[in-house]
């Protein structure tokens, strides 16, 4: 999901803010991921790190932190590290996706090779576990290390469940809580435990983190087939075309009549898509609500997030992430 428009005003914010620790979180980024003996690996980082990210999951731990009280220095540690995992990630999954662009621009695999994203990725990881133990909080270590773990977990059972039909609601939100929500809750929620914020509170930024990452990758899905280019950085349909099953079409396949289920069997588990079958797609989503659907429950889940941030220490920042959760789904109201 882009958030490259004229609506980024909540991000742009957010970003302003917290500009002087953002500052201090790219000069150690591109200290850690130097590497004396192999250019390749801040050559490969640097292209993806470097490619106009908006850096959200480092910014909701420097936020959490500071909507916290928090004054020293580890924020800008799990900022770090928290970015760290979010390109390691990124590199697995291209090679996985067998992808050609990301952010506009040629993925490191396909300028190098899959073996270089793969180990390159392996390598942030580990940097990132460097980052962690540097806070001297075994708490801070657990929660990403988790989070990493659910990480890996999310994408291995994506790849069973993706083009099948049997996939579920609750499949599918295990997926994304996997692949997207598990990182931004631990960004959230380390940022609270080093400023060694109460347990109720440090819930809270959880529960936020989570909550925002489901709704932002609902919204992500959604757009897949009703945004444009620009919103989403793919082309509208690209998921309908990779036989990827997301919420609105899960939603469409439940309802479907024999012969709507038999289309679906046809174009996702078998991969045999024809001229039209898209157009097609869009009417029974349509037929049956799933895209009016989808956007309700992306909704329900910012509106969990933003109860999840009232029960924080009032705080500038914290009306900011509150904005950003508005924001997530403002294009899809």
């Amino acid at each position: 999901m882009s958030l490259d428009s004229k609506a980024t005003k909540p991000h742009d914010r957010l970003a302003q803010a917290l500009a002087d620790d953002m500052a201090a979180v790219n000069t150690l980024i591109r200290e850690r991921m130097s590497s004396e003996h192999a250019p390749r690996i801040p050559e490969v980082t640097a292209h993806l790190i470097e490619a106009g990210g908006k850096r959200l999951r480092p910014m909701l731990t420097l936020a959490a932190a500071r909507v916290m009280g928090y004054g020293g220095p580890y924020h800008v540690h799990l900022a770090a590290t928290v970015e760290f995992i979010h390109t390691a990630t990124l590199l697995h999954d291209d090679v996985v996706d067998e992808s050609g662009q990301r952010r506009g621009r040629p993925t490191a695999n396909l300028l190098w090779d899959n073996k270089s994203s793969v180990l390159v990725g392996d390598y942030l990881f580990a940097r990132s576990f460097q980052l962690m133990t540097e806070t001297g909080k075994m708490r801070v270590l657990e929660i990403l290390a988790n989070a990493s773990a659910v990480i890996a977990e999310g994408e291995v059972l994506q790849l069973t469940a993706a083009q099948n039909l049997a996939t579920t609601e609750d499949i599918y939100l295990r997926v994304i809580r996997g692949k997207t929500a598990a990182l931004f809750s631990a960004a959230t929620e380390v940022g609270g435990v080093i400023a060694e914020a109460g347990a109720e509170e440090v819930k809270a930024l959880y529960d936020y983190g989570d909550a925002l990452g489901i709704a932002f990758q609902m919204v992500d899905d959604l757009l897949d087939y009703g945004g444009s280019a620009a919103e989403t950085g793919k082309n509208v349909g690209d998921d309908f075309r990779e036989r990827k099953l997301t919420m609105p079409v899960i939603k469409a396949i439940a309802q479907a009549t024999e012969e709507e289920y038999a289309f679906w069997k046809r174009v996702i588990e078998k991969g045999d898509q024809r001229e039209g079958d898209l157009d097609h797609a869009m009417e029974l989503m349509r037929k049956y609500g799933t895209l009016e659907a989808t956007r309700k429950d992306a909704i329900g889940w910012t509106d969990t997030a933003r109860a999840a941030l009232a029960k924080l220490p009032a705080h500038p920042l914290r009306d900011m992430l509150d904005d950003l959760a508005d924001y997530v789904v403002a294009r899809v109201r």
